[in-house]
C-alpha cells in the first residue's frame, strides 16, 4: 500500500486531526485540534454553534495544513471554503456523519450559526480530492 492510499484511509476512518491556520490578527501560526466529517469524500469541518478562532483565521487566511494524527501522520496542505447557503449547511449538518452535533442542538441553530467549512485539499495533497 503506497503512503496516499495510507492517506487516503486516514481521511476515510479517522476523526481528529490538528489544523494549523494563520491568525486572522496576529499572522502567527495557531494549532487548534479538532474533527473533520467525511461526507462521502467531502471533507468538511464544522463545530456548534458560536465565535470560533479558527474560523475567523479561516476566512481571513484559508490556506491551512490539514494534520492527521490517528492512524497516519501526514500534513496535507489545503484551502477552506466557507458553507454559507442555507440548503447546504442543513443538507451537510442533517448528514449522518453530523450526529453528534445535532445531539448538541437543534438542527436549525447549527445551520443559523454552526462554523463550517468545506476542505480541498491543494498542492501534493490535492490528488486526495474526489
Amino acid at each position: 500500500m503506497s503512503e496516499l492510499d495510507d492517506i487516503r484511509n486516514a481521511i476515510a476512518s479517522d476523526l481528529t486531526i490538528d489544523i494549523v491556520t494563520v491568525g486572522a490578527r496576529t499572522g502567527k501560526a495557531q494549532e487548534t485540534e479538532i474533527w473533520f466529517l467525511n461526507l462521502n469524500g467531502r471533507i468538511v469541518i464544522t463545530g456548534t454553534p458560536g465565535r470560533r478562532d479558527w474560523l475567523a483565521n479561516l476566512l481571513t487566511h484559508p490556506e491551512f495544513t490539514f494534520r492527521l494524527k490517528e492512524s497516519v501522520r501526514a500534513e496535507l496542505p489545503a484551502r477552506a471554503t466557507p458553507i454559507t447557503d442555507p440548503d447546504q449547511r442543513r443538507a451537510v449538518l442533517n448528514d449522518i456523519a453530523a450526529h453528534w452535533y445535532r445531539e448538541q442542538t437543534d438542527l436549525e441553530q447549527l445551520v443559523a450559526g454552526a462554523p463550517l467549512v468545506e476542505v480541498t485539499f491543494t498542492g501534493w495533497a490535492a490528488a486526495l480530492n474526489c
